[in-house]
């Protein structure tokens, strides 16, 4: 008989142990792999003169676009003349009166548990592409009782997350000349007792992992608009469409390309590995590519119980990996997954890969110069010269922010040799990790998510620099460690150097109007128990399990400085609860949010943030929130997503709204044979990661 799940009780959230289990391995039921005693926010109070006078001082509102050129904002000298801090523009707490911010303006979505993709009134929606929909030539249609892995290799991945869209000098004739895009899609991870009829978790056969090898990675496909609309349909078989996947070919690039802590037995040179694994987040660059995270990477290898070697031990159990066989068993079927026999496979892993859509002969790179972590997400911005400036969070409870700036400046042009050099941009450069520190007495901070006597929780912080990478040589700046290892073994660095704990860093993004960047903090179960990190400015409350939005203000807006200011933009919750804050916009006039994980902006500046594990009761969802003007904090549900399912990767265009939704159904106890939903495709269909489109009915414009 079939082996059952076990369950797992006292899930972090509103994540299902099914979900725990299977996406990143029960993270958080083992030991939390950050163990060092770096000082928290709280333990070091900023002096009131260096936040208060010299970095409110010198802040200035710019528009950040694709050039990076700084202009003064409306309002930022009042701003400053008046006290105002940075990142607030200088306006009072919103009324909520009036009429909503420009591409806000819909009816809300009210919470719920529907088994759908649930949208505002006025809006239609559409599937455009689900898990085994075949994109290359010779691909078959899916069919769930005849899955190969040949078949899945030219099929769409499962469980996507990162979405991008990116222009298409293109128009197909046979349909009038529509408009072409290009569709990026991550596939994080699988689920096999989802994907699998009788399943069976502790002997899965050789089929079924190869199965799941080709269904990770990454998918390229052409994407058709409909012109009265925002439906998109798939161009199947396009020259342009391509799936990579665990058994793919990945370069090695960057400082530690090369270095004996990258070589394998199969890659004696340490700079071709097989696959990627577990991508979840990502970013575009100005230059046209696209970047994707590989997070939760440690649950893939086993037998760290059996490595004999104290240093490498440890440096393995800092990255969460330890014990002995892995859930999928992969070991069992290819032996670069069993650190006994390859101890640094692992270290091939827990990269930013680069993807050039428009080149299906290209082998995608993993820039070894944005450090060795959990990637969530990597997203740019470019300086004033044109530099590229990275920011990353490493999603683990109280792990780091980080972010990269890189010493080559990009080209605008769209020769041969302008997209060569932009591919050689996140090679150089130097890494960075980041310290806050709060504004407030210790003693106002209490846990309990109560604000401060000042009315916010603000601060200040800097950059701490890890490692440079350059053309004549790579620097360390972290006593004790080489370049090389600061680069692989970047946690341990940021662990030297005092970085700051924090609660589940996952999504970052710059505005593209203003510069500020908005970090998702996603939640923390463990934030204040004995023996772990107490609660901080930053991280203010204890048992944290609705999570925070945090807003960065680079020093004179320079997104190459070393010092910023920041505060909690958004403080997740239930309104009601008093613990609860949205930039000073009235409570009883926002949607109910919890556990903020990727975020996008809108053409109108606006934030959009996706949900995952939803602590409230209600299925995980699509908000946006204003962050500027009088209505800045004014936060509105725009969709939900079906029963199990997370909402991922949005994409926010003048006239559709695109998102993820990955693992729907899973659900404890749930199976092939007794399934939880029954989304996209009904009552006896298996379930299937799928990506949908929104758009208004009437052609119009997303809240406008």
């Amino acid at each position: 008989m079939r082996k059952l799940l076990p369950l797992i009780g006292s899930h972090p959230g509103g994540r299902s142990a099914l979900t725990c289990r299977f996406r990143c391995g029960d993270a958080c039921f083992h030991e939390t792999p950050n163990t060092s005693d770096n000082a928290y926010v709280g333990d070091v109070i900023a002096g009131v003169i260096s936040r208060r006078s010299a970095l409110r001082a010198a802040a200035v509102v710019t528009v950040a676009g694709a050039a990076g050129a700084a202009v003064v904002g409306p309002g930022a000298e009042q701003a400053v003349a008046h006290g105002g801090r940075p990142g607030h523009g200088g306006h009072r707490p919103g009324t909520g009166n009036g009429t909503a911010a420009r591409g806000l303006r819909f009816t809300p979505v009210a919470p719920n548990t529907r088994d759908q993709v649930s949208v505002p009134k006025g809006y239609a929606q559409e599937v455009v592409i689900r898990w085994g929909d075949p994109i290359l030539r010779g691909a078959p249609e899916f069919d769930e009782k005849r899955q190969s892995a040949k078949a899945q290799a030219g099929q769409f991945g499962y469980n996507n997350d990162f979405l991008s869209l990116l222009p298409l000098d293109e128009r197909g004739r046979e349909h009038g000349g529509a408009r072409r895009q290009v569709l990026v899609a991550n596939h994080e991870y699988t689920d096999e007792v989802l994907m699998f009829a009788g399943y069976d978790p502790e002997n899965p056969t050789r089929e079924q992992v190869e199965i799941a090898w080709a269904a990770h990675g990454l998918s390229v496909v052409v994407v058709e608009e409909e012109r009265r609309s925002g439906k998109l349909t798939p161009v199947c078989r396009h020259r342009l469409n391509r799936r990579l996947t665990t058994t793919s070919r990945f370069e090695v690039t960057g400082p530690a390309a090369g270095h004996p802590l990258l070589r394998t037995s199969a890659d004696r040179r340490g700079t071709i590995v097989l696959g990627t694994l577990n991508n979840c987040a990502g970013g575009t660059t100005p230059w046209g590519t696209t970047l994707h995270g590989e997070e939760n990477f440690n649950q893939y290898f086993a037998h760290a119980e059996k490595v004999t070697d104290p240093e490498t031990a440890a440096r393995l159990k800092r990255y969460g990996i330890s014990g002995g066989a892995s859930e999928r068993k992969w070991e069992r079927f290819d032996r670069r997954f069993d650190l006994s026999k390859e101890p640094n496979e692992a270290n091939r892993h827990g990269w930013v890969v680069e993807l050039d859509p428009y080149d299906p002969d290209s082998t995608p790179r993993k820039r070894t110069a944005l450090g060795r972590f959990k990637h969530e997400a990597a997203q740019p911005r470019l300086t004033r010269d044109g530099r590229p400036v990275v920011y990353m969070g490493d999603d683990e409870k109280f792990d780091y922010f980080y972010k990269f700036v890189s010493s080559k400046r990009m080209r605008k042009g769209d020769s041969r040799a302008d997209r060569e050099h932009n591919l050689t941009l996140l090679d150089e450069g130097t890494l960075y990790v980041a310290k806050l520190t709060g504004d407030s007495p210790a003693d106002q901070i209490d846990g309990t998510g109560k604000l401060p006597a000042d009315g916010e929780f603000d601060g200040s912080g800097q950059w701490i620099p890890l490692a440079t990478a350059g053309p004549r040589g790579d620097v360390s700046h972290v006593p004790g460690m080489s370049a090389a290892e600061v680069f692989v073994f970047t946690r341990l660095a940021g662990d030297k150097v005092g970085a700051t704990k924090m609660d589940r860093p996952e999504d970052v993004e710059p505005s593209p109007r203003t510069g500020k960047v908005y970090i998702a903090l996603t939640n923390n179960s463990d934030r204040g128990k004995e023996g772990k990190a107490p609660a901080d400015e930053a991280n203010p409350r204890n048992a944290n399990k609705h999570g925070q939005v945090l807003e960065l203000t680079e020093y004179r807006e320079d997104p190459t400085s070393t010092r910023f200011a920041w505060s909690l933009f958004l403080v997740a919750g239930d309104p009601e609860d008093p613990a609860t804050y949205f930039a000073g916009f009235p409570k009883e006039k926002v949607s109910p949010i919890s556990c903020p994980d990727n975020v996008a902006f809108d053409p109108h500046g606006n934030l959009w943030i996706s949900t995952d594990g939803n602590a409230l009761g209600s299925h995980d969802g699509l908000f946006g929130v204003a962050t500027s003007g009088p209505r800045k904090g004014e936060l509105k549900q725009f969709l939900t997503v079906p029963t199990g399912a997370e909402t991922c990767g949005p994409v926010i265009q003048d006239r559709r709204v695109l998102v993820a939704v990955q693992h729907p159904g899973e659900v404890d106890g749930a199976s092939v044979e007794k399934p939880a939903s029954q989304w996209p495709d009904g009552p006896g269909r298996i379930v299937r990661p799928s990506v949908v489109a929104v758009w208004r009915a009437d052609g119009g414009d997303i809240g406008v």
